[in-house]
C-alpha cells in the first residue's frame, strides 16, 4: 500500500530493490518498490543516466521515487564495463570479463577496480543525486553465490567477494555509501519541510 512507504525505488531489478530496502531501513527510511523498465540514455555518465531516470520515473508514476544507477570500472580495461555495466553482464557476464582480463599480458595484468553508485532522486518540488564509490579489484575467478558482478569484486581491506561477504554487503558497499548520502539529505528534508 502506497501509504505505508515513505518513497518508491523504481527498477526492474528485484534483487538491487532487496539490497537498497535493507539498507534505507537502516536510517529509518521505509522503500517501496515499483518494478519498471526505465529509458537508459546512452552516456559515459552514471549521474546523467541517473537522474534522466528518477525525471522519467517521476513523470510516469507521479509520486517521489528514487532510482539507481551503477558502474564496475576496471583499470586494466580503460573503465570498461562502467555505465554500460548492466548490457555487458547481460551479454558477456562474469566469464566474459574474466576473459577480457586473462587476455592481458600477465605480468602486466591489472585487477583493480571501483564500483560507482548514483543514487537519484525526484519529487515535484526536488530532485538530486548522490554519488560513492568504492574501490576493491576483480577475483581471478568467481567466488560465492550472488547477482550481478557480485562473484568477482573483492573491495579493499577484505580477502573475499561481495557474494562472500553476503548481508556483510549491505553495510560496506557502494549502494550503502550512496543511499546512506541521500539519506541524510532526505531526512533533513523532510524534518524542515514537517512532514
Amino acid at each position: 500500500m502506497p501509504g505505508s512507504f515513505d518513497l518508491f525505488f523504481v527498477s526492474s531489478n528485484r534483487s538491487k530493490y532487496r539490497e537498497a530496502q535493507s539498507i534505507a531501513a537502516r536510517f529509518g527510511i521505509r522503500l517501496g518498490l515499483i518494478q519498471s523498465a526505465l529509458e537508459e540514455i546512452q552516456s559515459c555518465s552514471l549521474k546523467e543516466i541517473a537522474e534522466k531516470k528518477a525525471l522519467d520515473a517521476f513523470d510516469k508514476f507521479g509520486r517521489p521515487v528514487v532510482v539507481e544507477d551503477d558502474g564496475l570500472f576496471i583499470d586494466g580495461l580503460d573503465g570498461f564495463p562502467g555505465p554500460f555495466s548492466s548490457y555487458v553482464f547481460q551479454t558477456i557476464g562474469n566469464d566474459g570479463i574474466l576473459r577480457l582480463l586473462m587476455q592481458q599480458h600477465q605480468r602486466r595484468q591489472n585487477r583493480k577496480a571501483k564500483f560507482v553508485s548514483v543514487i537519484a532522486f525526484c519529487s515535484g518540488d526536488a530532485s538530486k543525486s548522490f554519488e560513492a564509490k568504492l574501490f576493491g579489484s576483480i577475483a581471478k575467478t568467481p567466488r560465492g553465490r550472488g547477482w550481478g558482478y557480485d562473484p568477482i569484486f573483492v573491495p579493499e581491506n577484505t580477502n573475499r567477494t561481495f557474494a562472500q561477504l553476503s548481508d556483510a554487503k549491505d553495510g560496506m558497499s557502494h549502494r550503502y555509501k550512496a543511499l546512506k548520502k541521500f539519506s541524510s539529505w532526505y531526512l533533513n528534508m523532510r524534518e524542515s519541510s514537517g512532514r
